[in-house]
């Protein structure tokens, strides 16, 4: 039987990686485009290219059934101008092969008229650009859909794990690189937050993937991921790791009242502090339709996901030792 092959962009990054490793493990044969593609004995078949040039993002997608979607301008810069571009060229590639368009969704898309419990089908009013950047790129894949496409959108809250890039746990909670002696918990106390543990979500988009020819030509799907009740259960995971390695972590409040004065200097710190609202009212995703479709959604236990995590991120120095 003839592999099938997917096209992967943004598989330098934490959920594009995530999903070509398991792709591959899944049997899949792997395609991964970058400006600077690099000989890697990792199995998959990189080629050089840029998202942004429609050109060479059709030549990647030749004889691909699947496209995920999973590029991300670096650091925050140029959202505006282009994330929207970069989904059109995937878009227009897919509608010569016929590819299925796997985007890894967000939470951004909803405000808090959507809250607490939001389901696939919650109106979209965010409270943010990039909030309104993934709405208008939701609706192109619906548009696309429409014409006779298909797409898949598997939306997660905020992405942790051993290889996330990006994420509120390595910018946040802790340090890349240092031992955590201690736990800034963005949280606020009492107030339930959503977060995905990558290799679980990953899991779950091939899963749907294998299951294309069953779903609807614009499917969307809810991953509930590990559900912090009280919004400060993953920062005592972390707490709970650590000691168990020798640690001992102190959780405090993350600095808030810093970021408006970095915000107009640091994009990062600018793009984190329009993102506060996720964090001081409860946003739970319904799974509801992904298990319906499932039966259950791949669940990692906490504290092992935790440290896997921060083995990822070199946290763990004792443990790195022991493993030399």
């Amino acid at each position: 039987m003839k592999q099938e092959l997917a096209l992967v962009l943004g598989a330098n990054g934490g959920i594009g990686g995530e999903v070509a490793r398991q792709m591959l493990q899944a049997g899949w044969r792997v395609r991964a485009l970058s400006r600077r593609p690099q000989a890697r004995q990792d199995g998959i078949e990189w080629l050089q290219g840029d998202a942004l040039v429609a050109l060479d993002v059709a030549r990647a997608a030749q004889g691909c059934a699947v496209i995920v979607h999973a590029v991300n301008p670096p650091g925050y810069r140029n959202w505006a101008q282009q994330v929207v571009p970069m989904l059109r060229n995937t878009i227009a590639a897919a509608q010569q092969t016929g590819a299925l368009v796997v985007l890894p969704g967000t939470v951004y898309n909803y405000g808090p008229d959507a809250f607490p419990v939001v389901g696939e089908d919650a109106p979209q009013r965010p409270l943010t650009r990039k909030g309104a950047l993934r709405v208008e790129m939701e609706s192109a894949l619906e548009a696309y859909a429409a014409r006779g496409g298909r797409a898949l959108i598997v939306r997660a809250g905020d992405f942790f794990g051993p290889q996330a890039g990006n994420s509120w746990f390595a910018q946040g909670l802790v340090k890349p690189g240092r031992a955590p002696a201690s736990i800034a918990n963005p949280g606020r106390a009492g107030v339930g937050h959503s977060w995905a543990y990558l290799p679980d979500l990953a899991a779950t988009m091939v899963a749907l993937i294998h299951r294309r020819a069953t779903l609807e030509p614009f499917a969307r799907y809810h991953f509930e991921g590990y559900w912090d009740e009280d919004g400060e259960g993953l920062a005592r995971a972390v707490q709970r790791v650590a000691a168990r390695h020798g640690i001992q972590a102190r959780i405090k409040h993350f600095p808030w009242w810093v970021e408006p004065l970095l915000a107009p200097f640091h994009t990062t710190m600018r793009e984190l502090l329009e993102m506060r609202y996720l964090w001081r009212e409860p946003l739970r995703l319904d799974n509801a339709r992904l298990v319906g479709i499932l039966s259950a959604e791949p669940r990692t236990a906490l504290d092992d996901a935790v440290e896997h995590t921060l083995m990822g991120l070199s946290c763990l120095p004792s443990l790195d030792l022991a493993l030399a």
